[in-house]
This record gives structure tokens, sequence and C-alpha cells, in this order.
């Protein structure tokens, strides 16, 4: 049966703030845990006020300290912006506290704006175009150290990180595959090249000392509520909040509107139809058979669940009945 995860921004919706979102996360994350979610991921994100993770390992160290059994990790860190050594001291401390537990992804966008990834002051000259030779030298810093080896990350060396490739077009599955890594694809947010990727790295995929065969995680939005009127009515604070981004005016997660949707130009339309396709939002049965049919379509191991809803009690509710519903479809199977 398809695993089930949680990819959390921790939110910060308007009349909030950045304590209450962290809060808000870490109380989330021990529901998704009673739940039995497979894993927890925090995403980086840079310059964005509704998005409270930008310091992902910090937030990664607090969940985890938090919870029990359940994995937590990056989903993704955006390599371009930080050394590998840096990452890799990083995560190895959070592996050495929280033994078995911690997963890396890594994504080579920058997450932010240009003006916001100078002031990150990484390298700007090497670009995406070195994240390949990023990705194999921070693998390289869990290895158990060699005596003529110079640079060491301590923590980090020797260090059980599990790390994964995250794209969003046919680039990272390329990647992944000739690493022999596991692979997540972000169709929650950009979804016009999944197929595409899905193929390349399941059929280009060469096994490793990591992975002996495939695995794919697909990013999926999933909004469940009590009916399909009011799945939809949460839905829109999600919707409002892409079309500010893609306009220019990116901020706290707003507040749901009634009809939204239906307000809007044809082009904001098209625009959410095509990013927010992999989007499943209803009543526990429309939910139902929405996931019968992106896992039927795609044969993801595993699907990475977000769910950007104002209230968080709300968005509580959403992950228990989608993790009900799925309880079902696995006891069916």
């Amino acid at each position: 049966m398809t695993k089930l995860s949680v990819l959390d921004l921790s939110p910060v919706p308007e009349g909030s703030g950045v304590s209450q979102s962290l809060a808000n996360t870490l109380d989330l994350a021990r529901h998704a845990e009673a739940l039995g979610y497979e894993r927890y991921w925090l995403a980086e994100h840079h310059n964005m006020p509704g998005i409270a993770s930008a310091a992902t390992a910090v937030v990664i160290g607090h969940v985890a300290a938090g919870t029990k059994t359940i994995r937590v990790g990056a989903g993704g860190i955006m390599l371009p912006n930080h050394s590998p050594l840096v990452i890799a001291e990083q995560f190895g401390t959070l592996s050495a506290l929280f033994p078995g537990r911690i997963d890396l992804g890594l994504g080579r966008a920058p997450g932010t704006d240009m003006a916001t990834a100078r002031a990150l002051r990484r390298n700007l000259e090497a670009g995406v175009d070195g994240f390949p030779n990023d990705v194999v030298e921070l693998m390289s810093y869990f290895r158990p150290a060699q005596p003529t080896q110079h640079v060491r990350a301590v923590p980090g060396e020797g260090e059980d990180v599990k790390v994964w490739i995250l794209g969003s077009s046919t680039y990272g599955a390329q990647l992944a595959a000739i690493l022999g890594l596991p692979y997540a694809f972000a169709s929650h947010f950009a979804p016009a090249e999944m197929e595409s990727a899905i193929n390349i790295y399941r059929t280009q995929f060469q096994p490793s000392e990591h992975l002996a065969s495939p695995r794919l995680m697909l990013g999926l939005n999933v909004v469940a509520a009590e009916t399909d009127a009011e799945a939809k009515l949460l839905f829109s604070s999600l919707q409002q909040a892409f079309v500010n981004l893609r306009s220019g005016r990116p901020g706290k997660l707003p507040p749901p509107v009634e009809g939204y949707f239906e307000t809007l130009d044809a082009m904001a339309k098209t625009m959410l139809t095509q990013a927010l396709s992999c989007a499943i939002v209803g009543g526990p049965e429309t939910v139902r058979r929405g996931l019968e049919a992106f896992i039927r379509r795609t044969g993801a191991d595993e699907l990475m669940v977000t769910a950007q809803i104002f209230d968080h009690a709300a968005r509580k509710r959403s992950f228990e009945i989608l993790a009900g519903v799925h309880g079902e479809m696995a006891k069916a199977a």
C-alpha cells in the first residue's frame, strides 16, 4: 500500500505570527505521528511572509525533539544556497541527536527570488549547474572518514542520513536515477512534467549502495473536510496564496473566501487549474476516489501530502480524515 507522509510549509495565517505557526507545526507533527504517517518534512523558502520554515534544520530539530517515532526531514534543503559541508554538519548533528529518523531532501532551486538568493551569500556563478557535484560532495561527508581525508564533517561522518533528490522537472529525475537515490517530485505545485519525470526515473534508475530499486514519492495537495462544500471553501486559502505569489504579492495565508475561484479572470483560473491539478479536495468519499485514482495513475510508492489550510484545527482534521480513508483502503487491499 502506498505510504502517506506530510509536507509542512509551516504556514503563517493572516492575523497570526511565526511563533504560533511553529507551535502549530509541532502540534501537527505529533498528530501525524499518532495517525501513522510515515515522515514529516519541512521546506526551505526565504523572504516569504507566509512561510515560517526558512531555517529548516532548526525547525526539523524542534519537530524531532517533540516527537518520538516519525521520520523528520527536509523537503527540501535548497543546496545552491549552502555549502555542502555546512549541510552535512547540520544534518549529521540532527542524525546524532535523533538516530535513524532524519531525512535530507535536496533541491537545486533557490527557493526564493534572485535578490534574496544574493543575500544568502552563496557563489551565484556556479548556480544550479554545480548541483550534481554538490550532492556528491555532501554525500561523501556522511561516509566514514578516511585517514588521508583533510576535510571532515563532525558531526556527519558515518551518520545514517537518508538522502532524497527533489525536483519539479526531469532534471532531478535523471540525477536521482544516475545516483541510485530515492526521488520526490513536486507535483503539488508543478505537475506539468510529472509523468515524464516518473518515466525517466524508473527507466534510467541504476541500483546503488543506497537503493536497489526506484523509490518514488509524489507531492499531493489534499484538503479533506466533512463535506465537499466545506473542503472547497478551505481550499480557497491556497488558491488565493497562489494567485498572490504568481502576481508578485507573496503574503501570509489568507482566510477562506466563499466562491473565490469563480471571481477570477480566465487567465488566473487557467493558472490555478494547471498548477494545482494534483489536488484532492472534498469529503471522505471524494478523497477516497481521488486517492485511488492518483495512485492508480502514478504507481507512487509514497505520497507527500500538503494542506495549506487557514484554520489549524481544520488542518488537523483534514489529515485525520485522509488517514482514515487511507486506512480503509489498506484494509480493503
